[in-house]
């Protein structure tokens, strides 16, 4: 069960007399947003299993009466299986195809996030890289190829550094443990301590094993250096830090019947003359005259699909946004698309000609004029 005991309705974001569409949606945008495979924060894991406990209350009507009812005590009896057990992914999300493993089997997701871990060889660490997208490539969605060389298992030995037919022989001085431990009684006071003192074992520094018969292939490391390319599906809308999970392309478990570990590539926006990007939002400025400003103009700006004319109003101030709904990245999950959004900066000249002071000038007298017409009728 997720610790924070926020409201479930309030977890997901939808009213109390929600439908069960309205629901499933809510669901599927907020754990896009947390699932820990594109969300590195720290917090991730638990902002999903909570928002995975509310869904799995709400969506079911027997489980949603008790806790309208009853609140938290009326799902109280309910246990971390029963609510997770049973979650089809793959029917919430309709098979949709997102760059990345959502989290495979139901039985895998649960055993991931819900379940105590079950213990077992030591998986390998994660890798990180980061892969720079154009917005053009975000817009649309696309494959990218990555390449990068990391350590994997060696076949020849399995990763047991031993040539095949041999095995590593345990160091006897340490148990295998590659660790000296010398124990030390005191007495104090009519009581006894015991004082251990841990170091590496000075006879296999460390290792624990004696390889006899190194493997040839490897030299007994039990890991080879592998230059792997990889072609990466970036989806439509991917955010800017979205972490895409590559299973078991990680580097090599330290032990002989462990898993490698992950790689996450790091999606980072590429820089883009045209626009900034702040989520499905795009940015650009453009600067106008004051004489456009007073009157009003039209500009040529452009969209990632295509350059297209925009009014600019009379009477446009310093700093004013023009928004083009739409006209921005897709969001991811297909629920729409974000703005353009074009800041009006007033050009204000510095240097003049005669003619244009004159001109200036004519103005402010007339500006005048208005002014003291206006005060005198109030």
């Amino acid at each position: 069960m997720a610790i924070s005991q926020r409201d479930y309705y309030e977890v997901l974001g939808v009213a109390r007399d929600a439908d069960q569409k309205a629901i499933k949606n809510a669901f599927r945008q907020l754990a896009l947003k947390f699932h820990p495979d594109r969300n590195k924060a720290a917090d991730a894991e638990e902002k999903f299993k909570e928002i995975a406990e509310a869904y799995a209350i709400l969506s079911d009507p027997e489980k949603r009466a008790k806790y309208d009812s009853g609140g938290f005590a009326g799902v109280a009896d309910f246990s971390a299986e029963d609510l997770f057990g049973g979650m089809n992914f793959d029917d919430i999300f309709g098979g949709m195809d997102f760059g990345f493993e959502f989290g495979g089997s139901d039985g895998e997701i649960f055993d991931r996030f819900f379940r105590h871990q079950r213990r077992g060889p030591e998986k390998g660490r994660d890798i990180e890289v980061q892969v720079r997208v154009s917005l053009d490539a975000i817009n649309n969605g696309s494959e990218q190829s990555i390449r990068l060389n990391h350590p994997i298992t060696c076949s020849a030995c399995q990763g047991s550094g031993a040539e095949a037919g041999s095995k590593p022989r345990k160091c006897e001085a340490c148990g295998g443990t590659g660790q000296q431990v010398i124990s030390k009684k005191t007495s104090k006071d009519k009581s006894q301590m015991v004082f251990q003192q841990i170091s590496v074992c000075p006879t296999c520094h460390g290792q624990g094993i004696f390889i006899d018969k190194p493997c040839k292939k490897c030299h007994g490391t039990g890991q080879l250096d592998k230059e792997e390319s990889l072609k990466i599906k970036i989806p439509k809308g991917a955010e800017d830090g979205m972490a895409l999970r590559i299973p078991g392309h990680g580097m090599p478990s330290p032990t002989t019947s462990g898993k490698p570990g992950d790689l996450y590539v790091i999606v980072t926006t590429e820089h883009d003359n045209r626009f900034q990007r702040s989520g499905a939002d795009l940015w650009c400025t453009r600067a106008i005259n004051v004489t456009d400003a007073v009157l009003g103009t039209q500009l040529d700006i452009p969209t990632l699909d295509k350059n297209i004319t925009v009014k600019v109003p009379p009477g446009t101030q310093q700093d004013e946004i023009l928004r083009l709904r739409g006209k921005g990245l897709p969001v991811m999950n297909n629920i729409g698309r974000g703005d353009l959004k074009i800041r009006i900066m007033i050009n204000i000249p510095q240097k003049i000609t005669e003619k244009e002071r004159e001109l200036y000038e004519q103005l402010r007298q007339l500006n005048k004029e208005h002014k003291n017409h206006w005060w005198s009728k109030n």
